[in-house]
């Protein structure tokens, strides 16, 4: 089958729409909070039955449609493929906001061809908004152009994070955080590394850094915010990675990065 990004962002979309809609319904039709399945890295790294489920639905599309792709799954692991492409799917980015009521999840659904993101998509299904971007072009909210903040210096930045499970992490990130905090406009933490890039990409926020998000949690987001005008990276020159992500307008990158490198964040307790 041909390439063509533009039509893997075709489908990513309809199925990150279904999915979407799958848990906006599942979630209301509840008197409670979903069911914890599973626990993770920690007792607050939860998996639900419906991550399970929507992740079960879009592999089910994806192989209907692309049945030679591989497919990384948050939930499922990586599946391999015959072919040139790979789907990276996290079915519920944010689900302590899902499992809380909280609008700030997504589905995040990017495509990679020879290790890189060609396509992406980023549902926010309780705000109705879809975030689409192809590799060269440029980044959409509900199909209209969308571009990053530019201009902004770092003490008039709003600037999103997030933190981690482990205890000890979430230590060195109240340090950093600490250090941060007085040499820029403001802290948001919305829960959501999809939708905190998107917010980038949209202007929403005018950066972003975090430690500890997977590949699933930011390769559709991180193109957006690409595609938006935005510098996408780790520290030190390095790609976007686990160890930390950042993203905003190039000059505003470099003095976040600058900041960070003095507060050494990649560290544990």
């Amino acid at each position: 089958m041909p390439l063509n990004p533009d039509k893997f962002l075709d489908l990513a979309r309809s199925i990150a729409i279904e999915a979407g809609d799958l848990l906006l319904a599942e979630r209301a039709a509840l008197s409670a909070r979903p069911e914890v399945v599973e626990t993770k890295s920690s007792p607050t790294d939860v998996v639900t039955a419906l991550d399970r489920a929507a992740e079960d639905l879009i592999r089910a599309r994806i192989t209907e449609n692309r049945p030679d792709d591989a497919i990384l799954g948050e939930e499922g692991g990586d599946t391999p493929g015959a072919g040139d492409a790979r789907w990276v799917v996290d079915p519920i980015d944010g689900t302590v906001n899902f499992l809380y009521g909280l609008p700030a999840w997504a589905v995040s659904i990017a495509v990679e061809v020879d290790g890189e993101i060609v396509a992406g998509v980023v549902n926010v299904p309780p705000m109705g908004e879809v975030f689409t971007a192809v590799r060269g072009g440029g980044a959409f909210l509900n199909d209209r152009p969308i571009t990053c903040s530019t201009g902004v210096p770092l003490d008039r930045a709003l600037v999103a994070t997030g933190f981690g499970y482990a205890a000890g992490r979430r230590a060195v990130q109240a340090q950093v955080l600490a250090e941060v905090l007085p040499r820029v406009r403001d802290i948001r933490r919305g829960g959501s590394c999809a939708v905190d890039l998107c917010s980038v990409a949209a202007g929403r926020v005018d950066a972003y850094y975090e430690r500890g998000t997977n590949y699933w949690d930011h390769a559709a987001g991180g193109l957006i915010a690409q595609e938006a005008g935005a510098k996408v990276g780790g520290l030190r020159g390095t790609a976007y990675n686990i160890e930390l992500g950042l993203a905003a307008a190039p000059e505003l990158f470099s003095q976040l990065h600058d900041l960070l490198l003095t507060l050494d964040p990649e560290r544990d307790l």
